[in-house]
């Protein structure tokens, strides 16, 4: 009898730890998550396009984005990088806080100013918290 007692126990014990693990799995894949939505996913700043500009030679385009944050935030301009000539994901190469506007100015096919912040392409980016990376 104790012996189907001590069986038992042990079922239910592995069950409540197969159960908090799993809880703890997903609790953490939530938060992994949120914390990337909020500071890494910048598909949520592109709200309106401003601007499009495309590189002397043709290798490059930017399209720069107007993001309205809302009553307590200032506007947000995001520039991103689009590879015309390659299967390339676009890349976010400029983030200005407190920006409605962005003026582009390419100096060559590799070299490109954006409201005088002047970048290297393809591996520079600008972000205002930052500055030039």
């Amino acid at each position: 009898m104790d012996h189907d007692y001590e069986d038992e126990k042990k079922k239910v014990y592995k069950k409540l730890i197969k159960s908090f693990f799993i809880g703890f799995l997903l609790i953490t894949g939530l938060i992994t998550y949120g914390v990337y939505w909020l500071f890494y996913d910048y598909s949520r700043f592109k709200q309106e396009l401003i601007v499009e500009s495309t590189s002397p030679g043709g290798t490059y385009t930017i399209k720069a984005y107007l993001n309205n944050g809302g009553a307590t935030v200032s506007y947000t301009v995001l520039g991103e990088l689009v590879f015309n000539q390659q299967n390339k994901r676009p890349k976010k190469i400029y983030w200005q806080y407190r920006e409605e506007n962005a003026d582009i100015v390419w100096l060559d096919d590799q070299t490109v100013r954006i409201n005088q912040v002047q970048l290297e392409l393809p591996h520079q980016t600008y972000d205002y918290r930052r500055g030039v990376k």
